[in-house]
């Protein structure tokens, strides 16, 4: 039996003779149902119409999908010593990825900001044998392909290892994280925001809604509740959910400053 694959989202289904009747994620008011209608994929029939694409981020490798697929974002592979975390996801797996992950020294575990970046995770966590998978508990309802690998995890943050930890912010969704990665940026300290707190335009600022697509903001408490989980932490480069979305340098500044803009201008509205 097949495994089916959005359209829309890249979120990966269970096997089955038929594909599923609904897509959850897309679904959800934070996303939408493509406009030809609900539209499947075979796992065969992606691979045969894509291929992943490896290359480096502002000093951290990457994977992508190309042409670009559903939501286009790519997956960052963050390198220790035992093994790289990979961090959000992507809707497909080749045997030439693979080769170049186990070249970076394999997977050891894999951590997700929120549900539009699930994708494969069952397959990537299958090909280094059953690695963790980190969703945050608060998002199950939109795991389209349960699997005993899948950790999810619960509370304010989880310590993966020690330079590397998981943090839900909330946000965009109930369970949205972010990732700081104490040695990241040459020592000076990174945070991965997926897009919970999205790197705009032009790459000086971030910003912050609870849909993207469908144009709904985020409200006061939410944002703020973001800059105080984020507030304690150390941190020089921001990275975002697809290439070169980062800010290179000074990054704790820049969201600090972001928060106050974002704040002011939904004040300034109501």
């Amino acid at each position: 039996m097949p495994l089916w694959t959005c359209f829309q989202c890249g979120a990966q289904f269970a096997e089955s003779h038929e594909p599923p009747p609904a897509c959850p994620i897309c679904e959800d008011e934070r996303q939408y149902v493509n406009w030809n209608g609900q539209t499947w994929l075979a796992r065969d029939e992606l691979a045969k119409q894509h291929r992943l694409v490896c290359r480096d981020d502002l000093g951290v490798p990457g994977v992508s999908v190309e042409p670009a697929f559903a939501i286009g974002q790519r997956a960052l592979l963050l390198r220790e010593a035992d093994g790289c975390v990979m961090w959000d996801c992507i809707p497909l797996v080749t045997g030439e990825a693979l080769s170049h992950v186990r070249a970076l020294g394999g997977l050891k575990a894999i951590a997700v900001s929120h549900p539009h970046y699930y994708g494969a995770v069952a397959d990537w966590s299958d090909a280094f044998g059953g690695v963790p998978i980190y969703l945050h508990g608060d998002d199950r309802a939109f795991v389209t392909r349960p699997h005993p690998a899948i950790v999810p995890w619960s509370g304010e943050a989880l310590q993966l290892s020690g330079d590397i930890r998981l943090l839900r912010t909330g946000g965009h969704f109930a369970g949205g994280t972010m990732l700081h990665w104490r040695t990241g940026a040459d020592g000076k300290g990174a945070l991965l925001v997926g897009d919970i707190a999205t790197v705009t335009m032009d790459r000086r600022f971030v910003s912050f809604m609870y849909s993207y697509p469908n144009y709904i903001p985020l409200d006061a408490a939410a944002v703020r509740r973001i800059a105080e989980t984020v507030g304690p932490l150390a941190f020089d480069r921001i990275y975002g959910a697809w290439w070169d979305r980062n800010i290179a340098s000074g990054g704790k500044a820049a969201f600090d400053a972001s928060v106050k803009r974002y704040l002011a201008a939904i004040a300034a509205r109501d």
